[in-house]
This record gives structure tokens, sequence and C-alpha cells, in this order.
């Protein structure tokens, strides 16, 4: 009997394809979950029961929250990346490290094939195709969802029909939770205009009034929280857990596909967004202007090629050497107000601040140079300027 493994979350998607491929293909069905943070003991223990009960021959979870991090997260933090200054690639990274390992799964199992449940008309589909067509170019891809054009609804009805019950209900929303935040989808966010209900989000608000947080950064990673040290994994997982008691870092995302068509994404997402605005606010103390600049830059790129599934392009490497460079004076605490809905930046610590110095105070005083020196300065620094404003007879009007 032929092998495929499939791609498993659990979630409608997979579960119709999980049927499909067994009942209707004949394959012998190898289920494979790849957690990036997103699941705790007992989800992974009900998951894997399911994937048992709908046919799955073998079933694998496979965590890799360490390896995420490290391979991954570290560097967008390095790197600031929000995706339109918006989104912190909650789904867009992850996905990319699920597919690198499900199909590593696939050549260890021997499989002949490997599927997974992305529609035709997403970003996930291309994700997960780039990095198997890369990495086992030998492996056959199969995407029943994407092939067969289905609707939910027709998902829900087959898995009825195979006595499978899925709640209607419970597809309206989708919803993709990972250490780097989480993705919810539903009716609304097809739509220009219509936002996301609250109750659509995972956390709910539980506190009110403000309370102040302490991220201890070495080397631009979050090594303590309000002074407790621990792995930057764990640190996100309990700065999250505080955060969601205020409802922080809902928001929804617009932007360009890499197919060319707009999309609209909701997403939860307090921690990152939290440790990004941080660790940004303690660059601008800690480093140079042109550091900053190129950081911008390259930055944006980075989190651009990971977005649209191109990770495993060497250019990703020099570009992660880079941003790793740039950290080694990103030290100190940055102190942070949580409130219900949002947070707050307070200020920074650090040795590495450049503003703590003998040389001057921003429009106070200077030390390091005489009034001679800066009018000095400031008429050389015009020659450009004036030498072509006077060649050309500008008028400046």
């Amino acid at each position: 009997m032929k092998k495929v493994v499939l791609a498993y979350s659990g979630g409608l998607d997979t579960s119709y394809c999980l049927k499909y491929l067994k009942n209707e293909k004949g394959y012998e069905v190898h289920t494979v979950l790849v957690d990036t943070g997103g699941f705790d003991a007992e989800e992974l223990s009900a998951i894997e029961k399911r994937a048992y009960e709908l046919g799955s021959a073998q079933h694998a979870n496979l965590t890799i929250v360490d390896k995420y991090y490290d391979k991954a997260i570290k560097y967008l933090i390095f790197g600031n990346v929000l995706k339109n200054n918006t989104y912190p690639l909650s789904v867009s990274a992850e996905r990319v490290f699920q597919a690198i390992e499900a199909i590593k799964y696939a050549k260890k199992v021997g499989a002949s094939a490997i599927a997974h449940g992305s529609t035709g008309a997403g970003n996930d589909q291309i994700r997960f195709d780039l990095i198997f067509q890369t990495i086992a170019p030998e492996i056959e891809i199969i995407t029943p969802i994407r092939d067969l054009k289905l609707s939910r609804q027709e998902e829900v009805d087959y898995l009825a029909q195979n006595g499978v019950h899925y709640s209607w209900e419970k597809a309206q929303y989708s919803i993709n939770k990972g250490l780097w935040g989480t993705s919810v989808g539903g009716k609304e966010t097809l739509t220009s205009s219509q936002p996301l209900p609250s109750e659509a989000y995972p956390s709910q608000l539980q506190k009110e009034g403000e309370e102040k947080v302490t991220l201890h950064f070495e080397q631009g990673e979050l090594v303590a929280l309000n002074g407790k040290k621990d792995v930057p994994e764990k640190n996100i997982v309990k700065l999250e857990k505080l955060a969601n008691a205020y409802a922080i870092g809902r928001d929804i995302h617009v932007g360009d596909t890499i197919i060319g068509i707009k999309g609209r994404v909701g997403f939860e997402a307090a921690a990152p967004l939290i440790i990004i605005k941080a660790h940004h606010l303690l660059e601008k103390h800690t480093l140079g202007k042109w550091q900053q600049y190129w950081k911008e830059q390259l930055g944006n790129w980075y989190g651009m090629l990971f977005h649209e599934g191109q990770f495993l392009d060497p250019v990703m490497r020099n570009i992660e050497t880079f941003l790793q460079d740039t950290q080694k004076t990103v030290n100190g605490t940055v102190t942070v107000s949580l409130k219900p809905y949002h947070f707050s930046l307070d200020g920074i610590e650090s040795k590495n601040d450049l503003m703590n110095t003998g040389f001057g105070q921003y429009g106070e005083m200077n030390n390091a140079w005489t009034s001679d020196d800066a009018k000095g300065f400031i008429k050389i620094l015009g020659n450009a300027q004036n030498i072509f404003s006077s060649v050309n007879q500008l008028d400046h009007d």
C-alpha cells in the first residue's frame, strides 16, 4: 500500500484530508503534527487520539519550540519584523518550520507522497510546497482541498457522510495558535469593512488598571522577565500569559498575498508585539543611526522573504549573520506598562545607552564642541545644497 504523510493539525481541513486520502485514494496515511508552541500536553494527546479515530496508521507529535525560537523567532526580534508595520509573522514563520519538519519525517518513514490541507487561494500552499520540493523533490505533493476546490461546508458534509461529526459553528472561525501569536480568520476577515467580534479572539479581558513589567535583554535576546532569568522561549510564554489578561495584541493585518491578491486576517500576539517594540526602543538607545537604518532595510527584506516561504534561500543566512552582529550592544532593561487592550513603553536602563555620555544633552548643552565648531560644521554641511541652489539660480518659492 502506498504511504503518504499528512501534515496534520486536527482542524477541519486536515481531518478531511485524512479521511479522503484513506477512503478515496487508498493510501496508508501517516499523520504528523509539528508543534511550534501552540499546544499543551493534553491537546496533543487529544489530537493524536483523534487522528487514530479518523484512520491514521501512525501518528507523531513533534515539538520543536526550542528550534523554532533559535532559528526563526530570534531573528524576527533582531530585525523588529512587523509585516506592513503590523503583523509579527505569527503563522508565516511557523508554517515554514512545520513544513521542514514534516518533509523530514516523510523521508524518515519512507513515504512516497506528502499532503497538506491548504486551499489554492492562500499563502500556506506556497510555503509548504516550496519547502517540500526543495528538501525532497522526489516525494509527490498531494493537496486535496486545493485540487478539489472545496468549501468548508463541503468538507463538513463529507466528514458527516463518513460518520465524523464536525461542528459547523466551530468551523466558522479558523484559529491557529503558536509561540509567536495566534491568527484568527472568519467571515468578517473576508470583507474589507467588518471587524472581528471580541469573542472571536482567544483571550478576553480579565484585568483592569495598570501593571508594569520589565524585559531584560542581553545581546538582543529576552533573557529575563521581571528580574527572573529563563530561556527566551519560556519568557515569551510567561509574558504572553501576563499580557493576555489585559487582552493586549489584537489587530487585523491587511497585506498582499504571495499569489497577488489582497488578504485580511485577525491575530492576537501580545508577547510578540511587546517584545518587538521594547527591543526596538532599546536599539534606539544602543545602536548608531546607520546600524538602525540598515537593520530596518534588511529586517523588512528578511521578513518579506520569510513571509513568502523563501526561508531556504541562502541570502537569509547572510541577513541573519548581519542581524546577529548588530546585537552586541543591545543590552538592558525596558519597562512596559500593561493596560486594558494596549501597552506603553516607559523607558530603558542600559550600560550601552548612548544618551548617557558626557558629550552633551539634546537641546540643552554641549560639552565636546564650541559654538565656532558648530557654526563651521553647519556651514560645511550646507555646501552641497548651497552650490546646487546657486548654480541653478533657484528662487525657492
